[in-house]
This record gives structure tokens, sequence and C-alpha cells, in this order.
């Protein structure tokens, strides 16, 4: 059921949600008659993971007139996301995606229909009626600002916003390098919304291609020298590397991976990690809870398919955590 929300939201979360259709069985593309319609996005996997282990998150984005937008609107309420700054565009459409069944943990193949679409048309007067004195934090990735040039100013507006107001900030890269001009505005861009964030939270690679570091230490300390007060690094089944000032003196460390029987779907590893780190943080955890809860909520998101299908309510987190080996 939709909430009825009075009080502004404490987390905003920005970017594009779309309709994914996935196919009901392997193979090609053009091969599937049937497949599964459901919503994707990296930042709305987040905002929908945050919102169910209990956190007021607002969604900032637009879609179409459509039914696609209807979709998208419905599921995201029904998931318990304040939807009040979700604006319904007439003139442009929802996006569309279509994702293959991958076989053996393989990475699936995705067909995008997102040029033109009512999110990349998103700019900085879509954040005029928000409160970001009652912003908590605000959760941010790559993907709008390689939307348009529109989205891109809005994402740099609302997290200079959200830093003057108070709010922590975190970014995940969430590279998409086919949906920019080149690496080299993909790099500066995307660099300089990381210097304006509180905890930072690449993959390995994505790390190095931003950075031209090697290791995560050095990776990390570029960031960290920018003025991120965390780096959490995604290391995909060998886990996550810390390096920052949380916890009152700079400190790193690797932290294991979760085991995981069966891969199914490796899509939303990376934005299940980020709701575990950024959950445990707000949740007033240390920075080795934050790493740990990021592994752990990772490992679920890609035990099932679709996106954000394996992401944990409150109660079942405590007893993944309570199933844990102590750290």
């Amino acid at each position: 059921m939709p909430h009825s929300f009075t009080n502004p939201p404490e987390i905003l979360t920005f970017g594009e949600a779309m309709t994914m259709f996935v196919a009901n069985a392997p193979g090609k593309l053009s091969d599937i008659e049937h497949f599964q319609r459901r919503i994707a996005g990296a930042d709305t996997n987040v905002a929908i993971g945050l919102a169910r282990l209990g956190f007021h998150v607002g969604w900032l984005s637009r879609v179409g007139n459509d039914s696609f937008g209807d979709f998208i609107r419905q599921t995201l309420e029904n998931e318990g996301l304040d939807c009040r700054h979700l604006r319904t565009d007439t003139q442009h459409p929802t996006g569309l995606l279509f994702k293959e069944r991958a076989l053996n943990g393989a990475d699936p193949k995705v067909e995008y229909f997102r040029r033109g679409s009512a999110a990349s048309h998103l700019t900085p007067t879509d954040t005029h009626d928000i409160d970001f004195t009652a912003l908590r934090h605000v959760h941010a990735t790559g993907i709008p600002p390689a939307l348009s040039t529109s989205a891109r100013e809005l994402a740099n507006h609302a997290l200079k916003k959200a830093r003057a107001s108070g709010a922590s900030i975190s970014f995940d890269p969430n590279l998409r390098p086919s949906l920019w001009d080149s690496e080299d505005a993909m790099r500066k861009t995307l660099n300089a919304l990381a210097a304006l964030s509180d905890w930072v939270l690449p993959g390995l690679s994505e790390g190095q291609l931003l950075t031209g570091q090697k290791t995560p230490y050095d990776i990390a300390g570029y960031y960290l020298d920018q003025g991120a007060s965390a780096v959490i690094i995604k290391l995909g089944p060998e886990g996550s590397y810390y390096r920052g000032r949380l916890d009152g003196q700079e400190e790193s460390f690797a932290m294991p991976g979760c085991r995981v029987a069966e891969v199914v779907d490796t899509v939303g590893a990376g934005d299940g990690f980020a709701v575990g780190v950024i959950s445990a943080l707000l949740d007033g955890g240390t920075a080795r809870q934050a790493a740990q809860r990021g592994n752990l909520i990772g490992a679920q998101a890609i035990q099932v398919i679709g996106d954000m299908e394996g992401l944990p309510n409150r109660n079942q987190l405590k007893t993944l955590e309570a199933s844990q080996p102590a750290t």
C-alpha cells in the first residue's frame, strides 16, 4: 500500500527509473517471446532498499504521461517511496529496457530505449520545492549526469544544496560509458561530483578508470584528498575495501565477501552494497559494520532475478546479520 507522508523526506535520491522487461528464458533477445515486467534503475534500487529498511526516502525524477510511467509511480509508492517530487512529463516518454536471462552468473545483455526520455529532461528547477534543510542524507550516482546536460546540472545543483544544508552525501559512480560523449568528460564530471560527497562507493575498475590509480589504497587516497571522509570500494566476490576517517582517525581494511551458493543475476549487486553501507552509517554503525552490511546486502541482490527483489526489510536484515560470523 502507498504511504501517505506529511513530513518532507529525510533521504533524497534522484535519477531515472525505467520499465524493464526481463526475458522469461535464456537466449538471444531476438528469440524471446515472453518477458516479465519489472522496474529498473540504480538510483531507485538504492531508494527502495533504504525504504524497506524503514527510512523516509524521497524520489526526484520524471516519467512520461504513459502507462509505463504510471507503472513506475505505482511500484515505487507501493515500495514506500515518497514520490511527491516525481513529475509527469507530458512531452517525453518513460524509458524502457530489455534484459536477457543470463546463465551461470554471467552479466546479462541489456538493450535500452531511453534516448530523449522524460528523466533525461530533468533540470535544476525540478529541485525548487525540495526542503533541503529537512534532509539528513542524499544519495547520488553517475547515471543522471550521463543522461543530458540539464540532468548533469541538476546533479551538481542538488549536491551543492545538500552540502550547504549539512546533509551527508553518498556517491556511486555507476559508470555508463556508452552514455557519455567522451571518457574524459565522464571522468571530470564524476570526480567533481565525488569531491562534493562524503562517502564514495566505486567498484575497483571504476576507481581505476576515474582516478588513474591502480590499488584500492591509492584510489581511496585520491578521493580522500578531494574531501571525502570515507571511500568504500567494491571488489566483487572478494568483498570490499575501506579507507577513511569515519571513526575519528584514518583506518583502512579489507572486508571479505559473503559466500553465495548460486549467482542468479549480477545486476543490482552494487546497489545492494550501497544500501548496506548507507543504512549502516545512518544507523550509527562503524566503518567495519558498514562494509560488512554492504557485502551482505550486495550478496542478497545477486541471488534473485530482478534488480531490487532481493533487498531485505529490517527484520530480514536482522536475521541475516545474526547469522554472519563476527568480524
